[in-house]
């Protein structure tokens, strides 16, 4: 015969599945309830189906009266809202907990440093001294706004089809209507962009479909609105990329890529070179960090963006090179 500490035990382990289940997504009470009937099943308790169901109501009850928040409705599935249940931390682990949420608050994801900050209750101290970062997003990606547009994009990128967005690039305009294929969120230098492929896009740099002038981004505080989802998929599961060689020397001779997309195809016996293969998706990203390296890299094929880095490297110089009137010197 079970013990009482035996059934205590029993309840507590079936608040911790209820909770267990909730957290992986909203559940209906009869999608619960046949999950619970399982698990029960499994430690050999009692599932009749009624049971089960006044069992899940009453240890609901339980929850909230915890102070866990759990929303749900007549016509909708239990939701888990916010929890309080303690969570024990070691030192490094409120220290990878605070540099985390620090760094997600100077990005701009305020809501989502302030969820961070609740979970491991942690303050200021616990931030480590050594850390310091300065990315100064010119937005609060926690705006209720945006975050009412990650959603709706979320669940765009869950259907798998095509959408539109209404997309204001310059103030004061009414904004553009983009139809969006494949897509993503990406970070990139403290902002968070729409990453998608536009199926009728056409290049002036490559004369085939599905290239990377296809790719655009979208930053996601100009976003005023997403469509619904239509009934055409997506043409495909990857974006279209491009391999790129460059060659780096001087202060960058011994260049180890850090970035997945990138290998080392040829060291120069004599130290004095590195050629590196990179395979990109968004040419005007990968532009921006081979200008930054300046003479200290080459791109030696496709000859095609070869080109466009020379003509800007000598636009540049000629800029620098007028005088106060204008002219060239």
């Amino acid at each position: 015969m079970p013990s009482k500490s035996d059934g205590n035990y029993n309840q507590i382990a079936f608040a911790l599945e209820i909770l267990r289940l909730l957290t992986e997504k909203p559940r209906r009470r009869e999608e619960l309830a046949d999950l619970l009937s399982i698990f029960l099943e499994q430690h050999g308790k009692s599932t009749d189906n009624a049971d089960v169901k006044q069992k899940l109501t009453r240890t609901i009850r339980k929850l909230r009266d915890c102070g866990i928040e759990i929303a749900s409705g007549t016509h909708s599935p239990y939701e888990l809202v916010e929890s309080n249940f303690p969570v024990l931390l070691s030192t490094q682990q409120r220290e990878a907990l605070a540099i985390a949420a620090y760094f997600l608050a100077d990005m701009g994801f305020s809501a989502q440093a302030s969820q961070i900050q609740r979970i491991g209750n942690l303050n200021e101290l616990d931030i480590p001294s050594f850390v310091k970062v300065d990315f100064s997003p010119p937005v609060d990606y926690s705006d209720r706004n945006l975050d009412l547009i990650v959603r709706q994009l979320q669940e765009r990128f869950v259907q798998q089809c095509r959408y539109t967005i209404r997309y204001q690039s310059k103030p004061a305009t009414e904004g553009r209507i983009w139809d969006i294929d494949r897509s993503e969120l990406r970070l990139h230098d403290g902002l968070l962009y729409l990453f998608a492929f536009i199926p009728d896009w056409r290049s002036w740099r490559f004369d085939y479909w599905h290239n990377i002038d296809q790719n655009h981004i979208f930053r996601l505080d100009k976003i005023l609105s997403v469509g619904a989802a239509s009934n055409t998929h997506w043409v495909s599961c990857d974006f279209p990329t491009l391999k790129i060689r460059y060659r780096t020397s001087g202060q960058l001779a011994n260049y180890r890529p850090r970035r997945k997309d990138e290998i080392v195809v040829y060291s120069d016996p004599e130290g004095k070179f590195r050629d590196i293969e990179a395979t990109i998706d968004y040419w005007f990203w990968f532009r921006q960090r081979i200008l930054k390296y300046g003479e200290n890299v080459k791109i030696l094929n496709p000859q095609l963006l070869a080109n466009e880095i020379k003509k800007e490297y000598k636009n540049i110089w000629e800029k620098f090179s007028a005088d106060e009137n204008g002219n060239i010197g």
